[in-house]
């Protein structure tokens, strides 16, 4: 029987069960050019278990309407999935209250949020802090602050391993900084960021602290109160659920001093032509007809990770990072790219002689799927002077054999290519 929400539990035994995991997901069982998939491109998104398709299913099939604004039953039962995914996301993270869960597009549109609703009350000369593994979304945001207020972007360099220069960081940090915005992990080197002690030292400051966890999240336990962070922001595509769903958490007080980021419907308490009465959070930020569908499959995802148990995905994880490392160093030609000593399990590699993009497209025709180019993180690649990596990411449904058959790919893109 295939294991769901339901059937997967905490309890189960200690070793962890991955065939029984991966028949909850279809998609694993499709051939690539003949071959049987492996999937090994979580970083740019997560495949969906049954559970998450059964949901939106559902959602279409006999709930479909709008939320919040109509008193039928299918407006009704509309509102209660929506509003129960966010619950399920409010304790998924440990948030407060519902109020600080903010339904956005993805992790992009919750950092552009912050940036064009707390980055309003930023003057010339003030700074924001981010480091040098970010991915663009959390560059480009404040660089159109930079040219359209005049404030100034501080990057905190990273060393060789794709660590953090904490004392760097430590420096950069001043009267005039309004805000940190760093990512928890990196996308395309796998780095796990010491947020504790950023936060710490942000706070020493009165500087409040954004951390983009959009690689986090799908992967270990994140309870916002526990870091005490002012934003937390994440995707729901990377975490097993639709896309076009994500979350920013925000702390209730800060939101409410916070304005609208979009104006529209679904945001308003009244309007007349005078004036606008904003509504209460978190629906102020939600301007327009929301992503029910896509909130109705994060709920889902939220329960299926909360089945399967974040520790025991945690240490799989981990033990297949492990495994991917030691075998990826035994490839002639082969380098990994971000070799932190506390990382996720994301292996971005360089093959001697072979662009990226080939190894891409030689490990595609071997079923394996793989992420080629600068992953949206151009800066790491110019750090690193190299165009771009073949990426690797992991997620719980993936083993050891798929690394093994990434490895004997790689070997026969060197013995064709070079």
């Amino acid at each position: 029987m295939n294991a769901t929400a339901e059937t997967v539990t905490k309890s189960d035994a200690a070793v962890f069960d991955v065939e029984r995991i991966r028949a909850d997901f279809p998609i694993l069982a499709e051939r690539a050019h003949g071959q049987p998939l492996a999937y090994l491109d979580n970083a740019a998104t997560s495949q969906k278990p049954q559970a998450v398709i059964d949901a939106v299913n559902h959602y279409y099939r006999h709930q479909n309407a709008n939320v919040h604004r109509g008193v039928h039953l299918l407006s009704e039962r509309a509102t209660e999935v929506y509003e129960g995914a966010r619950d399920r996301v409010r304790d998924f993270i440990n948030a407060r209250s519902s109020r600080e869960v903010v339904f956005v597009r993805g992790t992009t549109e919750g950092i552009n949020l912050v940036a064009h609703s707390l980055g309003r009350g930023f003057r010339k000369g003030d700074e924001v802090v981010i480091s040098h593994m970010e991915h663009h979304s959390n560059i480009v945001p404040w660089q159109q602050l930079r040219d359209q207020l005049g404030i100034v972007l501080k990057v905190a360099p990273i060393n060789q391993a794709g660590e953090l220069d904490m004392e760097a960081f430590e420096a950069l940090l001043g009267e005039r900084t309004k805000l940190v915005s760093v990512t928890h992990v990196s996308n395309a080197l796998g780095t796990i960021n010491p947020v504790r002690r950023i936060i710490e030292l942000a706070h020493g400051r009165d500087i409040p602290v954004l951390l983009d966890g959009a690689q986090a999240v799908p992967h270990a336990g994140v309870d916002v109160q526990a870091l005490d962070c002012e934003f937390y922001v994440f995707s729901g595509h990377k975490m097993f659920a639709p896309t076009g769903i994500g979350v920013l958490y925000g702390k209730e007080a800060l939101l409410e001093r916070m304005p609208p980021f979009q104006g529209g419907g679904e945001m308003i308490k009244m309007v007349t032509f005078d004036r606008t009465v904003y509504a209460e959070l978190p629906h102020k930020f939600e301007a327009g007809t929301p992503n029910i569908a896509g909130a109705a499959g994060l709920g889902a995802a939220v329960a299926y990770l909360n089945a399967v148990g974040m520790d025991r995905i945690a240490a799989y994880e981990h033990q297949l990072l492990t495994y991917g490392t030691e075998q990826l160093q035994q490839v002639p030609g082969a380098r990994i790219i971000g070799t932190a000593r506390d990382k996720a399990a994301v292996l971005s590699v360089v093959l001697d002689g072979v662009h990226a993009h080939d190894i891409g497209t030689i490990v595609d025709r071997k079923g394996v799927a793989v992420r080629s180019g600068h992953h949206c993180a151009m800066p790491v690649m110019q750090f690193f002077k190299v165009a771009a990596t073949a990426r690797a990411s992991l997620a719980f449904y993936n083993t050891r054999d798929e690394l093994d058959r990434f490895c004997d790919a790689l070997r026969y893109a060197r013995e064709v290519l070079v």
